[in-house]
């Protein structure tokens, strides 16, 4: 949930039964890719997420990886997509077709019924809970398949609302901070809010989560800190609170400004 990519960030050959180490998650570690399936440790929360994906596949979301249970060694067994990911080479992903993606995920689980013992893991507490999200949509977990984009790195997703998960979102692919022209921020989150097909009461609401999404993760990160809760006390030590101090500071700043683009 922090601004780094995520494990597969390029294409890797691997045997059927040969483990290939994924580098370059901050919070996941242990993570192998063997043949075409990802292995990565389970949590009390895995079966939750195993029931969320399958019934994403069962919809036909094309947009997240097919889960296939838990294997031998305790792992989290997901489908392996090749292709690249979002973040940090190649040019910025078209916002509104990440917009549409959304709004598609949204729709898909939006009346979906978590299993009774449903046992979640976001460290965020989110603002409602409307629905089950993924909380953590950004380019260092979105994948760049050749016939799709493809959402990975589900173990934060909770129940909360559509509006939280966007503008996290919006954070991450329009980006909002310090050094983003704002008249591009504003066309960029404008085309995010035109693919997912935002009405003016949802643009209003978005304009007002930005701020607050952003404060929620340096919150996360200095908590920690304070704490020595990890991998969240580490990765404020690596400036990572810092970055969404500043972003979260430059979209008060101009959250005006924002709006009036999410509103023309």
């Amino acid at each position: 949930m922090v601004r780094r990519p995520r494990a597969g960030a390029t294409e890797q050959e691997a045997g059927d039964e040969v483990p290939v180490t994924l580098d370059g998650g901050n919070v996941s570690t242990a993570v192998v890719r063997i043949g075409d399936t990802v292995r990565k440790p389970a949590g009390r929360h895995t079966p939750a997420v195993h029931a969320l994906l399958t019934h994403l596949a069962e919809v036909g979301f094309r947009h997240a990886p097919r889960s296939h249970g838990v294997d031998d060694d305790g792992r989290h067994v997901l489908e392996w997509v090749p292709g690249r990911m979002a973040h940090p080479a190649g040019p910025p992903v078209d916002a509104a077709a990440v917009g549409r993606l959304l709004r598609a995920l949204h729709d898909a689980l939006d009346g979906w019924t978590a299993p009774a013992d449903a046992v979640w893991d976001c460290p965020v507490p989110t603002d409602g809970e409307d629905l089950v999200v993924h909380n953590d949509v950004a380019p260092w977990n979105l994948v760049l398949a050749e016939d799709r984009m493809v959402l990975i790195d589900w173990d934060a997703s909770a129940p909360g609302t559509r509006g939280w998960d966007l503008a996290y979102a919006a954070h991450g692919f329009v980006p909002l901070g310090p050094g983003m022209p704002l008249r591009v921020a504003g066309d960029r989150l404008c085309a995010l809010a035109d693919g997912y097909g935002l009405g003016e009461a949802g643009r209003h609401r978005l304009a007002q989560l930005l701020g607050p999404r952003a404060w929620s993760m340096h919150t996360l990160l200095e908590d920690g800190r304070r704490t020595g809760t990890q991998p969240w006390a580490r990765l404020a030590e690596e400036g990572h609170a810092d970055v969404w101090r500043d972003d979260a500071t430059w979209i008060e700043t101009h959250r005006p400004s924002l709006q009036a683009s999410l509103l023309a």
